[in-house]
């Protein structure tokens, strides 16, 4: 495999909501030269296509307008794990699809998890093609609350919604250290692109 930070033909970018991946996807795309998949945009899709009857693993939600106070933090962030992890075959799936043309890829959303990683990255090299993933953090919910305010000015202030993702933030770095992914923290924002190729260099 090649050191410099192009060595990939897919690159998966993980990360909890609220902590800029898709402003880093489009940033490593450019410079690429890559397409661009929003893995919600699948998620999206398969719960469209699916009921909580036929797929309750993809319909936690379904229930609940306001999750974090109808069930609180604690067991929204269960339910957001396992949801992540019911859409592990489907990040294979659209990496398969991605490995299928010569295209390369950026693939970033929040249901990436780095078990998928590890298994999409075995299936490039058996492939003799380079997938690699990083995973953004970010554990501070004032600064994800930032984000969405940015973001979601109509939505007003969401600091129940930004404490989880913050938690969910964590929760996806250990476990990408766990599977020796790198781990690159959203903060400080101007050297994120910088600290970002180290990283997948």
């Amino acid at each position: 495999m090649r050191s410099d930070h192009h060595a990939w033909d897919v690159l998966l970018i993980g990360g909890a909501s609220g902590v800029g991946k898709s402003r880093a996807a489009a940033l490593l795309a450019g410079a690429r030269g890559a397409f661009t998949v929003e893995f919600d945009d699948v998620v999206a899709a398969l719960q469209a296509a699916t009921t909580p009857a036929t797929h309750p693993a993809l319909h936690r939600f379904a229930a609940y307008r306001d999750p974090e106070r109808d069930l609180g933090a604690e067991r929204v962030l269960e339910l957001q794990i396992a949801t992540a992890q019911a859409m592990d075959e489907a990040v294979l799936g659209v990496v398969r699809n991605r490995l299928s043309v010569p295209v390369p890829a950026v693939v970033e959303g929040d249901y990436l998890t780095p078990a998928a990683a590890v298994r999409a990255a075995a299936e490039a090299a058996g492939q003799h093609r380079r997938l690699r993933a990083v995973f953004l953090h970010e554990g501070d919910p004032a600064r994800i609350g930032a984000n969405y305010a940015d973001r979601e000015p109509h939505l007003g202030p969401q600091p129940a919604r930004a404490a989880v993702s913050a938690a969910y933030s964590d929760w996806l770095a250990a476990e990408a250290r766990t599977h020796g992914l790198p781990v690159v923290d959203c903060h400080p924002y101007d050297t994120l692109p910088q600290r970002l190729a180290a990283a997948l260099a």
